[in-house]
């Protein structure tokens, strides 16, 4: 976790808790020994922030639309908080390819799978996108599942907000019976269903 991260969590973490009413169940779930992929359902852009401050010895890097990183002041905070660009509208090799190095280098990354916000949606009704599966797979680690539940289905100021983090699915797990797409799809698919589940299991007095 690098200074400046560690910092904007420490100056802006409380902020952000109070305004966005968060609470975290299960941080003790959070594992330190080995990289993974923290997955987890979107509904709003503020997730991004439920996440971080949800890990409290992990810095979780993000892919971030490219547009981002051509004005100076917003690229260099994106790139400080560990952010990296991503060409959302064509097929970005590369920013694959740097997820998979930063994982076997012993990173952590946050992916949402559904691929864009889904706000009010049950998020079984989602699709789900098998990148998260195709980089679980190639970079060989494990995946962190995680639920941010809200009462009406989106992250909201002022509405109460709960991030749920799952047990760790091991590579081991995420070895199915398969190979190429067919194998990305049943990774990514598992994965979120026990994102799913945990949303689902969990009981919240609201």
């Amino acid at each position: 976790m690098n200074k400046f991260y560690k910092c904007m969590k420490a100056i802006f973490g409380g902020i952000f808790k109070f305004i966005y009413r968060m609470k975290f169940i299960n941080r003790d779930k959070e594992i330190t020994d080995k990289p993974f992929i923290v997955c987890a359902n979107h509904t709003a852009l503020m997730d991004v922030t439920a996440l971080v401050l949800a890990f409290k010895k992990n810095q979780i890097r993000f892919m971030a639309k490219k547009e981002i990183f051509k004005v100076p002041v917003l690229s260099w905070f994106a790139r400080s908080m560990g952010a990296f660009p991503v060409d959302r509208k064509n097929g970005d090799v590369g920013a694959i390819k740097k997820t998979i190095e930063m994982l076997k280098n012993g990173d952590t990354v946050g992916i949402f799978p559904q691929g864009t916000r889904r706000p009010y949606e049950n998020p079984r009704d989602t699709e789900v996108k098998d990148g998260i599966g195709m980089i679980a797979s190639r970079a060989g680690v494990g995946i962190v599942p995680v639920y941010i539940k809200t009462k009406k289905g989106k992250l909201k100021l002022f509405h109460r907000t709960r991030v749920i983090i799952g047990d760790y699915i091991s590579p081991e797990e995420l070895n199915f019976d398969a190979t190429g797409k067919e194998k990305y799809k049943l990774i990514a698919n598992y994965a979120f269903d026990k994102v799913c589940e945990l949303g689902e299991k969990t009981e919240i007095k609201w």
